[in-house]
């Protein structure tokens, strides 16, 4: 324990999806992915496409390598002194590998970050059950590991995202700009999964205050991508191909697709948006520009640093921008229920879920 009475932590992991690496690799990728859902063979393949447009290969796991390496040198140079891990969800270097290397590396107690800035059943309390069942797997020397708050609306996340936005925008023609409309994106999610969590909201406070922080006004709107599942199951709307036809219709002539939802530009980025999304608008006659996402701005990965300073000190101030403060350190048991059931799933230790798309 600190001084402060609390825990001592020893390492940071990074948590995420993961994604292929070459072509055999996709087949077994989805295979992991889709373990125990009831998804249509049919589906598996239609994504093993998307896929294999790009070589096999999801840029996640080279985009997560660059965000470690960055992370490393912020911490070398600025301290606290962790060592820094990496486990996926879905593909190498798996969560149970990682935390068994932590193991024999002697580590008690680490802080994780999720890729994901917002609370959702797939993108929090999941990687807290599947962080729970790799610590079963490795066993008693499993390190405990307690999760970093969620981000979404923290200055270290908010302003690079201004700053990216701010560049799209200026890539419209300055006649046409000041009628451009803004678009933010995320991925959705069941609708029934969203009742337990604040998911929808976080999500309208993020792009709320990247507009009103643009060098002028925007009308902007919040839409959704990369739905699954069948058809009959209500998700989160509008799509946002459905909206960019719609607004084409309404007279809009420039969009700037903002992908607020995600920290990288993986595939579902650029597949569900600059591939899908671009070719509507070149077959409807709309401009649309893309932002980019964070990735590894110098002020994101010092803000994963901020946060692990926040819990090593607790007199430190927790920064928030906004209305919805600073979120919880500690999720409650019924934080963020899948909607499948009123239940609890298993016990949770510390993506949106994609089961039959890209990333």
């Amino acid at each position: 324990m600190t001084e402060h009475g609390l825990p001592k932590y020893d390492a940071l992991l990074l948590v995420s999806f993961g994604g292929p690496e070459k072509p055999d690799d996709v087949i077994p990728f989805l295979e992991n992915v889709l373990r125990g859902k009831n998804v249509p063979q049919a589906r598996m393949l239609e994504v093993a496409e998307h896929y294999r447009q790009f070589g096999g290969v999801s840029p996640i796991n080279a985009q997560n390598r660059a965000l470690l390496a960055a992370l490393r040198e912020e911490f070398d140079r600025l301290g606290p002194r962790l060592p820094i891990y990496w486990g996926n969800r879905n593909w190498h270097p798996l969560l149970p590998d990682t935390l068994a290397e932590m193991a024999r590396d002697g580590i008690r107690r680490a802080l994780a970050i999720f890729t994901s800035a917002y609370s959702s059943y797939s993108g929090c309390r999941q990687y807290r059950e599947n962080l729970s069942a790799a610590r079963e797997a490795v066993g008693q020397s499993a390190p405990e590991i307690d999760k970093l708050r969620v981000f979404f609306n923290h200055p270290g996340f908010i302003g690079p995202m201004i700053a990216r936005t701010q560049v799209a925008l200026e890539k419209i023609p300055t006649q046409r700009r000041p009628a451009a409309r803004l678009v933010f994106t995320a991925h959705s999610i069941p609708t029934a999964m969203s009742a337990n969590c604040r998911y929808a909201e976080q999500l309208r406070e993020a792009s709320r205050l990247v507009a009103e922080g643009l060098d002028s006004p925007h009308e902007w709107d919040l839409v959704y991508q990369s739905r699954s599942g069948p058809p009959q199951q209500p998700w989160l709307e509008p799509d946002v191909k459905d909206h960019l036809r719609s607004q084409n219709a309404r007279g809009v002539t420039d969009v700037v697709v903002v992908p607020i939802g995600f920290i990288s530009d993986h595939l579902e980025v650029i597949f569900d948006l600059d591939t899908e999304a671009q070719e509507v608008c070149r077959e409807i006659g709309l401009n649309m520009v893309r932002a980019e996402t964070v990735g590894t701005d110098p002020a994101f990965v010092s803000m994963i640093r901020e946060l692990v300073l926040e819990r090593l000190d607790p007199g430190r101030p927790r920064e928030a921008l906004g209305t919805l403060g600073a979120s919880h350190d500690v999720c409650p048991v019924d934080c963020c229920l899948s909607g499948a059931s009123g239940r609890p799933g298993p016990p949770a230790a510390a993506g949106p879920q994609r089961p039959t798309s890209a990333r």
